[in-house]
């Protein structure tokens, strides 16, 4: 387990780059390949008619990635459509888009 963690780390780490542009350097930071989670998801909190269960992720949490293990959202009251978040690459920059619901 320690050898995955370092190896996170290393790989974290080689993710991020900085290069110097002519008036100011810019850090362009990569996202990690996803993670695969194996076995049963964790148990549904309740009715199934009212859970998702949104996929696990990666977090920036302004100073690293932390995984986010798949979890259980509770489904909004008259909402039917769950879009779970996920990255997005827009011109070589990675953006978060957040999870939102639909009718």
């Amino acid at each position: 387990m320690r050898i995955l963690q370092a190896a996170l780390l290393v790989g974290m780490a080689a993710g991020m780059s900085l290069t110097a542009g002519s008036a100011m350097a810019q850090a362009y930071l990569t996202i990690p390949a996803p993670q695969i989670e194996v076995g049963p998801p964790p148990v549904i909190p309740g009715p199934p008619e009212r859970w998702v269960l949104e996929p696990g992720h990666w977090h920036w949490d302004g100073v690293r990635y932390v995984w986010v293990h798949r979890h259980w959202v509770e489904r909004r009251p008259g909402w039917v459509n769950f879009h779970p978040g996920h990255w997005s690459n827009h011109g070589g920059v990675w953006h978060w888009v957040p999870a939102e619901w639909g009718r």
